[in-house]
């Protein structure tokens, strides 16, 4: 699967879990939670781990880590608004989007449903809303002020409800779905502009997608045990059963660890990427970046690092990022943030002080981030994918 259909195919994070452990169990791997030789792939609430186990493996495992969901505009539990005879889409704001840019797009909502039996049922609507924009006659002076509550309901084509638009589109009848957790996803396809590709939710499906190629090309030459995790809820701070700093990752490390040899050996051994997308700079806010790191599209995926720990990079892990991309002749560039411009955070200091695992932040550079349609460099994807694999390939140890 290339990347842009891997993109069609995960409009919400549960989408994208699945998506990467249909791709799996295709390539062999089991769904199970043994530690036995072979591929083994779990998926919980939105978030995925895989795990490779070679015959005979060394005492070390070797970890990428990103993210399924992307921020966006997630469905309130009694969904039905109607207005000024528009149906509408009672919504909440998930994560930190630029609002804006989900105005005036052909919005689908993908998730989950519980039916009233308990069975789980993936769903996407495919386009069937919009969030309007106020007609610049309105106001013609300043525009007015963006309300959260007020002004991001989404209206829904047809003359009906958005609980029976969600229910044909599950193909049960409205009553029997007794729970639901959907997400805004735009439905306009990945386009290449020249060398560059606009989608929706690369942030951070660049790298679920660049982990998962790597994982199956690094496979059958691995020497320690390859392990792939994609959380949810990390543009909300990851405090989640399924994020990244529930349980999940540690008790499935714990059993491989156990069978490895000493756990805290293993651990200490061990090595995390938390692959996460990184800031392009802006031609448009030069003065936003710092002056001596500045990272561009389609110049290499990039390194980040932050003092106050925003990122988990030390010098030993940074080190060994750079020994694997240039084992695979991969350029890497350095993101640090402007002194005045607070930076955001990844998975990697929460998965790194809850496991003790050394970790290095790394990503694609993005222009757009957290836009309903944002920007890599179609180089950064194919160069950051073979960096990945020669991380867990090792070959450069």
């Amino acid at each position: 699967m290339d990347f842009p259909d891997f993109i069609a195919a995960s409009p919400s994070p549960f989408h994208a879990a699945d998506t990467v452990a249909r791709t799996l169990i295709d390539a062999s791997f089991s769904r199970d939670t043994a530690t036995s030789p072979g591929g083994h792939v779990l998926v919980s609430g939105g978030a995925v781990v895989a795990w490779w186990v070679p015959d005979t493996p060394r005492p070390r495992m070797r970890i990428v880590g990103s993210h399924t969901d992307s921020p966006g505009l997630f469905v309130k539990p009694d969904p039905d608004v109607v207005r000024e005879g528009f149906h509408q889409v009672a919504v909440e704001v998930y994560g930190g989007p630029i609002l804006q840019t989900w105005f005036d797009r052909d919005i689908a909502f993908a998730g989950r449903v519980v039916l009233r039996d308990g069975a789980e049922k993936l769903v996407s609507t495919g386009p069937v809303a919009r969030v309007p924009s106020l007609a610049i006659h309105l106001y013609r002076g300043d525009a007015p002020a963006l309300e959260r509550q007020a002004h991001t309901a989404p209206i829904v084509g047809g003359s009906e409800p958005f609980s029976r638009v969600l229910a044909r589109a599950a193909g049960v009848e409205p009553g029997e779905i007794l729970a639901h957790e959907l997400v805004s996803a735009d439905m306009q396809p990945a386009a290449a502009l020249g060398d560059m590709l606009a989608a929706g939710r690369l942030d951070n499906l660049s790298s679920v997608w660049a982990s998962l190629s790597a994982l199956l090309r690094a496979k059958d030459a691995a020497r320690d045990v390859l392990v792939l995790a994609a959380f949810n809820h990390e543009e909300v701070g990851s405090a989640s059963p399924a994020g990244a700093g529930g349980p999940l990752l540690e008790r499935v490390l714990a059993k491989i660890a156990a069978g490895l040899g000493e756990p805290a050996e293993v651990f200490a051994n061990s090595l995390l990427v938390s692959a996460d997308a990184a800031h392009s700079v802006h031609p448009n806010y030069q003065g936003k970046h710092d002056p001596t790191h500045r990272p561009l599209l389609n110049a290499g995926p990039v390194l980040k690092v932050n003092a106050n720990q925003r990122y988990a990079s030390d010098a030993v892990t940074q080190a060994e990022w750079k020994r694997a991309s240039a084992a695979a002749g991969v350029p890497v560039q350095t993101f640090v943030g402007n002194n005045d411009v607070p930076c955001g955070s990844t998975i990697g200091p929460i998965a790194a002080t809850r496991l003790g695992i050394p970790t290095v932040d790394v990503g694609v550079p993005l222009l757009s981030m957290h836009s309903a349609r944002e920007l890599c460099g179609l180089r950064d994807m194919e160069w950051f994918t073979d960096a990945l694999e020669s991380f867990y390939r090792a070959d450069y140890r």
